[in-house]
């Protein structure tokens, strides 16, 4: 499903993560990162949508947060609310374990998750900008971290 996912966000050649780092990161010793899952139908296995997130930490709240990173529901099983469900079930979370923020990102071409986040009360942080450091400059800038 991450996959297609990456496939619909027309970024497939960026998805190098193996099944093995995903067993090692939702089921390892320490994991970091946590996924809801739904299942359609039980007895065939079949998914029909994931939530994967982590905990953030806010230094204004000083309380945790939740950090959607990926929210997918397959073409053939949106509509049905799957997707309102899961975001649900990490709003709960979030106030059953008394954290203060429940955050992710969407791309701005997205309109029909556009629209679904709006009908739930999101509202988007226009005044910040996302910044990122990858690959080269990555190192580039751990090559700066005093020894």
């Amino acid at each position: 499903m991450v996959r297609e996912l990456a496939e619909y966000e027309r970024a497939l050649d960026e998805a190098l993560a193996t099944e093995e780092q995903f067993q090692a990161a939702l089921f390892g010793a320490n994991p970091a990162v946590y996924a809801y899952v739904v299942d359609d139908d039980p007895q065939a296995g079949t998914l029909a949508a994931f939530a994967m997130y982590f905990l953030n930490f806010s230094t204004w709240l000083g309380v945790h947060g939740i950090y959607l990173e990926d929210l997918y529901v397959r073409p053939q099983f949106r509509g049905q609310g799957h997707g309102k469900a899961l975001l649900a079930t990490l709003a709960k979370e979030c106030v059953d374990k008394g954290y203060g923020r429940f955050e992710w990102w969407v791309l701005d071409w997205n309109e029909p998750a556009l629209e679904v986040y709006r009908s739930i009360g999101a509202t988007p942080m226009d005044e910040w900008t996302v910044q990122r450091v990858t690959g080269q400059a990555l190192h580039d800038l751990a090559a700066q971290a005093p020894h």
